[in-house]
């Protein structure tokens, strides 16, 4: 199969690029993925997104974007894209089931994933309390008392960001101190509503119809250690994410968080022919807006890339 355009992704990067070039005449395939649609598939109610007054259900959003795409003619496949050979042109992207799609330009559009804890109740309670986004999910807490995983600058302004909704934040950090930068360990403190519970890990959660608190031990694996619990109504995890870009082999110019550098002022890679959008170049603002906008963005520059 050979396309002009091979979009990897179905977030709202991807299926903005979609639309874009599918609108502009360019022959393009959207690979989805084993989650189509994305992280946000899996967030109940997106209130932050322009254009839904009463906001609008995260599932809901992705399928409309879906739709549109495919209304205009973009065509859709699932599986995933195992590897890219860049080396050749065009290039060539080897399917899961073996098969290979020859494509003229590339977007990477494969996000990032957060980072979990492991614990068997994050999966239990995903989406009935358990966030790894405080900006997008921050909201529905106002007034109520959650707790923030982590010590670094993540965990630090997510704290910060809830402590202007929250009843109380506490903060669980596995170490005797914050990781954070000098400033933003300076807005912790300047909270009154933020407490700080040192060397204490979470190692589960409880609750009837989502999460009610949290199971914590302090000094764990020591002569010191002992358990308590919590009560909690939301439990957010602030230890980082990873972008999805361990198919590429390396054969792109990621940064030192494994994030794909782009030109400046452009969605360009170091690779001619591949652009990047969304998350997965993203370390900063991962947010579905800054996503489809960025979409929009690859979707022009392969436009004007390809009339070149």
């Amino acid at each position: 199969m050979k396309v002009q355009c091979l979009i990897i992704g179905s977030g709202p990067a991807g299926y903005t690029a979609a639309i874009y070039t599918t609108r502009a005449g360019i022959n393009s395939l959207l690979i989805e993925g084993m989650q189509p649609g994305g992280q946000l598939t899996t967030t109940t109610t997106v209130e932050n997104y322009p254009g839904f007054p009463e906001g609008v259900d995260g599932f809901q959003l992705m399928d409309n974007m879906r739709q549109q795409a495919v209304r205009l003619g973009a065509q859709m496949q699932s599986g995933l894209v195992k590897s890219i050979d860049m080396k050749q042109r065009p290039f060539v992207a080897t399917m899961d089931g073996g098969a290979t799609i020859e494509a003229d330009t590339i977007i990477v559009a494969t996000g990032s994933s957060a980072k979990y804890l492991g614990l068997p109740d994050e999966k239990k309670y995903a989406g009935q309390g358990v966030s790894a986004c405080a900006t997008c999910d921050g909201f529905f807490y106002r007034k109520k008392v959650v707790a923030v995983v982590g010590g670094g600058d993540t965990a630090c302004e997510d704290a910060t960001y809830l402590s202007n909704l929250c009843r109380k934040v506490y903060m669980v950090v596995r170490k005797d101190y914050l990781r954070a930068s000098k400033a933003m360990q300076q807005r912790v403190a300047e909270r009154d509503n933020i407490e700080i519970l040192f060397n204490t890990n979470a190692i589960g959660l409880f609750g009837e119809n989502g999460v009610e608190g949290a199971h914590l031990v302090k000094f764990k694996d020591t002569p010191e250690e002992t358990t308590m619990d919590i009560e909690i109504d939301g439990f957010f995890l602030a230890i980082g994410h990873h972008p999805n870009t361990n198919f590429l082999d390396g054969q792109i110019e990621l940064d030192e968080n494994g994030y794909i550098v782009t030109r400046e002022g452009s969605t360009a890679t170091s690779v001619d022919g591949i652009f990047a959008a969304g998350d997965v170049a993203d370390p900063k603002y991962r947010q579905a807006i800054t996503s489809a906008g960025t979409g929009c963005r690859a979707a022009i520059d392969v436009k004007n890339y390809l009339e070149k």
